[in-house]
């Protein structure tokens, strides 16, 4: 995975060189913005999507723990680069993920990469994870990635899910429709075991909410809401298992 990130060096040689050694030996590192004083880099904080923050200690206007204080929240890690090494229990209680030691040692960069790597890998898996019913704590329900972190819904909620490509069309009881960029081969298997049935390539449907099946060589299926819903010749036994 790549890593987004900003480098916060006052001195333009150090800048270069870490950019330099960056470029070279951590192709996980996109480089998106650089700063050399602490209101700078507190705009590319503000406005920048950020994974990672390269951050030297001593700069004009403040230091790097006046930085992280006016920050607060964040969701991003930070490698500290200093020439002094009397900061490393304060860049610790400011949860560092890492201390780098001026001049910079590229075995120990890298190193630092791959551990920000690591721990950006396990947030996104368990992200991912969030999604699918079984992992959740409170049953009947499914959680909907958001840019800004996740919607939960009540499966019962859901009508039918519709498949658009990679995304994933939800449709609810009151009218909305959610997209998600999940397939719809991830909602079967997660809604399946909460009464959901894949009637065609494209669709999987909420049985509860069936009230009509109208005959053919797939037939198809009439929700609550009124929506008609093609049913495949190959998924018509599955679906017509659940009203024997």
């Amino acid at each position: 995975m790549k890593l987004n990130a900003i480098l916060v060096e006052d001195e333009a040689q150090s800048r270069a060189i870490l950019k330099n050694y960056l470029t070279k030996y951590c192709p996980k590192v996109n480089i998106i913005g650089e700063a050399e004083n602490i209101n700078e880099a507190l705009e590319l904080i503000r406005t920048l999507d950020l994974d990672l923050v390269f951050l030297d200690v001593e700069m004009p206007y403040g230091n790097a723990f006046d930085l992280l204080d006016k920050v607060g929240d964040r969701d991003f890690e930070t490698i500290f680069v200093t020439a002094y090494n009397n900061y490393a229990m304060d860049a610790l209680n400011a949860h560092a993920s890492y201390y780098l030691m001026k001049p910079i040692d590229i075995d120990e960069l890298i190193k630092a990469v791959d551990y920000v790597s690591e721990i950006k890998s396990k947030e996104d898996a368990l992200q991912d994870q969030v999604l699918i019913p079984k992992t959740n704590n409170v049953a009947g329900k499914i959680t909907i990635p958001q840019q800004d972190g996740f919607e939960v819904l009540n499966t019962k909620d859901i009508l039918y899910c519709k498949a658009d490509d990679n995304y994933t069309e939800i449709y609810l009881n009151n009218n909305k429709k959610k997209v998600v960029s999940k397939t719809l081969k991830y909602f079967e298997d997660a809604l399946t075991p909460s009464g959901f049935a894949r009637v065609h390539k494209s669709y999987l449907i909420n049985v509860a909410e069936v009230v009509k099946y109208v005959k053919g060589k797939g037939g198809s299926v009439i929700l609550s809401n009124g929506q008609e819903i093609m049913v495949s010749a190959s998924k018509k036994s599955d679906l017509l298992s659940y009203f024997k």
